[in-house]
């Protein structure tokens, strides 16, 4: 039978495009499997509310009969329309350590791409910015965080002799809690709310942080629309996000600030680390999945930072410094001694540069490719 590629056109193909990476880095201590039905709904066509605005295919590499790759290509005409450029996406990429397997993977994403009248390539890009991006080029013994994606060191060397080139890298930090916050810490942040008459949201239950999950992705539009690749949320992509994240937000681990209107002016968003949980859970919430994830949200010495945004008339007055008072106290009180970033632009200083204060190490980085067609 040899090398073949194929594309994805029922359901049953769909799960083995899903559950291919399972296979390959079984066995490895740092892979951490996706949720496989968040993945099953991220790439259907019917349940993604991205397809607004997106085109995609799927291809899946075979050989003797055997998965040994697979790949996504997608259009985001949206974010095209913004940028007044034309570019294909390539995303969720993995393939065996065999230079023939990704030639093919990518020789179908390309005319697929060159037939849809695009000019540039890149990725590894999902549909939008919560889904994994970046292909990993430092930090292969380091444990990624819930929404990241762990690859072989082998990927980013097979990439680039097939052309592409860096576009963009991100960087990620481990940032270890101090035992106890200094008291001139303490004292300045409650010094930003007296100067500008800012007061945090009070958030006791998860019903508290959904009242303010609105104005919240309003903020997130606002403040990241500039970012790379970032395309702004619709309506039913937020109504979606609420979902996935509802069961998981903390409200100790979140911390919203607020004006005299009571507008939301800034937010930082942790949770505990999922990673060790998924790894155990392979994949699955039933029958026992959602078990290991219950169990992580309550014990764990580790929290993923997911999201943080200040309104841009507020930024540069310490609003930040504000946000991590709270969310450390928390994190002192339970327990919690290790942060873990999200990737972030390598030269978006503004959040890089929040860790100085603590003591850290950037222990991860994460490649954007492009190439022209």
């Amino acid at each position: 039978m040899g090398l073949i590629i194929k594309e994805i056109s029922t359901k049953q193909e769909l799960k083995e495009f899903i559950q291919f990476p399972d296979r390959l880095y079984s066995g490895n201590q740092f892979y951490v499997p996706a949720i496989h039905e968040n993945e099953l709904q991220t790439l259907s066509f019917d349940k993604n509310p991205a397809f607004e605005f997106c085109r995609a295919k799927y291809w899946i590499a075979y050989e003797d009969g055997v998965v040994v790759g697979r790949i996504a290509g997608i259009i985001n005409d949206r974010y095209n329309e913004k940028h007044n450029g034309k570019y294909a996406r390539f995303g969720w990429l993995d393939f065996v350590d065999d230079k023939r397997v990704l030639i093919l993977l990518f020789q179908a994403v390309e005319k697929w791409a060159l037939g849809q009248k695009m000019e540039y390539l890149h990725g590894p890009l999902g549909f939008t910015s919560f889904n994994p991006s970046g292909t990993l080029i430092e930090g292969f013994d380091e444990m990624p965080t819930s929404f990241a994606h762990y690859n072989f060191p082998y990927y980013p060397k097979l990439i680039e002799e097939l052309g592409f080139q860096k576009d963009v890298d991100w960087v990620e930090y481990n940032v270890k809690v101090p035992t106890t916050l200094p008291e001139k810490f303490l004292t300045g942040a409650e010094l930003v709310k007296q100067r500008y008459n800012l007061h945090s949201a009070i958030l006791k239950k998860k019903k508290d942080i959904l009242k303010y999950t609105d104005d919240i992705f309003r903020l997130l539009n606002a403040e990241y629309k500039n970012l790379y690749s970032f395309t702004e949320l619709s309506t039913k992509q937020i109504e979606a996000l609420k979902n996935q994240f509802a069961s998981v937000l903390m409200p100790e681990y979140v911390s919203i600030i607020l004006n005299t209107s009571n507008e939301v002016v800034a937010f930082g968003i942790t949770i505990p680390s999922l990673s060790k949980a998924q790894q155990k859970a392979k994949g699955r919430l039933f029958p026992f999945g959602f078990l290991q994830i219950k169990r992580a949200l309550k014990t764990n010495d580790t929290a993923d930072l997911l999201l943080i945004a200040v309104r841009k008339d507020y930024q540069h007055k310490g609003v930040n410094g504000i946000i991590f008072s709270e969310i450390m106290s928390a994190f002192i009180k339970n327990g919690i001694t290790n942060i873990e970033t999200t990737r972030n632009l390598e030269n978006n200083l503004n959040i890089n540069n929040l860790w100085h204060k603590f003591e850290y190490r950037q222990h991860k980085r994460s490649r954007c490719y492009i190439k022209q067609l």
